[in-house]
C-alpha cells in the first residue's frame, strides 16, 4: 500500500480591501490548478489590516485615498494597471463603484468563523468580489451576515458573535503574530510553514514555491 501524502498547507496573510491580495488569490489558484492531481492543498486565510485606524463606521473612500496618496494621477495609474492584470485572471476591478473605506476587523472575524464551517475560501472570494467588483461596504455588519448566509453559515450565529465582540482579540493577536515574523505588506504566502513569498507573484513563481514546499515535506533537496 502507498503511504498517504501529507496535504500541503498554504497560509495566505491578506486584507480583503487589498486589490493585490485579490490578484494574488487568483494567481495562487492558477498555480494549484497547474499541479493537476497532486496531493491535497489546504489554503488557510490569515488576517492583516492595511489600516486599523479606520473607524468602525468606515470613511468616504475618495476622501480617504486623497488624504492618503494626494496624487490622483498616480492612483489612477495604479488602478489602470490593476485593471489590466485583473482582466487576465478573471477579475473585473470596478474601483469607481467603491464608496466606503471600511475597517476590516469584522470581515476578518467572519473569515475566521468560516474556517470552522469549512467555507473559508468561499467567504473570502465573496468578500473580494463584493468589494472590488460590486462596491459593497465590507464594514456593514448586515453585509457580512449576508455573505456568511450565502456561503452556508448560520446568519443568527454570525449576528450574535459580531455584536458580542467574539474573537476580536484573537484576530488582533494573529495580525500581531504576522507582523512579528516580518509581514509588513500583503499578500504574503507561507508554504508548509516553511517558505514565505511576499507579494502577488505570478502563478509560475507560486507554483515553484509549491514544488519547493512539497519537496521539503518529502525530505528532498531542491536546487
Amino acid at each position: 500500500m502507498s503511504t498517504p501524502v501529507e496535504p500541503l498547507t498554504i497560509d495566505v496573510v491578506s486584507d480583503v480591501v487589498c486589490p493585490w491580495c485579490f490578484l494574488g488569490k487568483r494567481r495562487l489558484e492558477a498555480a494549484i490548478r497547474a499541479e493537476g492531481d497532486r496531493s491535497p492543498v489546504v489554503v488557510r486565510w490569515r488576517p492583516f489590516q492595511l489600516d486599523p485606524s479606520i473607524p468602525q463606521q468606515g470613511l468616504d473612500r475618495r476622501s480617504y485615498l486623497k488624504a492618503k496618496f494626494n496624487d490622483d494621477a498616480r492612483l489612477a495609474a495604479v488602478h489602470d494597471r490593476l485593471a489590466d492584470l485583473g482582466e487576465a485572471v478573471g477579475i473585473d476591478y470596478a474601483f469607481d463603484r467603491i464608496e466606503r473605506a471600511p475597517n476590516t476587523l469584522d470581515a476578518h472575524r467572519l473569515i475566521r468563523w468560516a474556517a470552522a464551517d469549512g467555507v473559508q475560501n468561499a467567504v473570502v472570494e465573496r468578500l473580494f468580489r463584493l468589494y472590488f467588483e460590486e462596491g459593497g461596504d465590507l464594514g456593514d455588519r448586515n453585509v457580512l451576515i449576508e455573505v456568511g448566509r450565502e456561503s452556508g453559515m448560520d446568519a443568527g450565529s454570525i449576528s450574535r458573535r459580531l455584536a458580542d465582540g467574539a474573537d476580536v482579540e484573537a484576530v488582533r493577536a494573529e495580525i500581531a503574530q504576522a507582523q512579528a515574523i516580518g509581514v509588513s505588506g500583503v499578500p504574503f504566502f507561507i508554504f508548509a510553514s516553511r517558505f514565505g513569498v511576499p507579494g502577488a507573484q505570478d502563478a509560475d513563481v507560486l507554483a515553484r514555491a509549491i514544488a519547493q514546499a512539497r519537496a521539503a515535506q518529502s525530505g528532498v533537496e531542491v536546487a
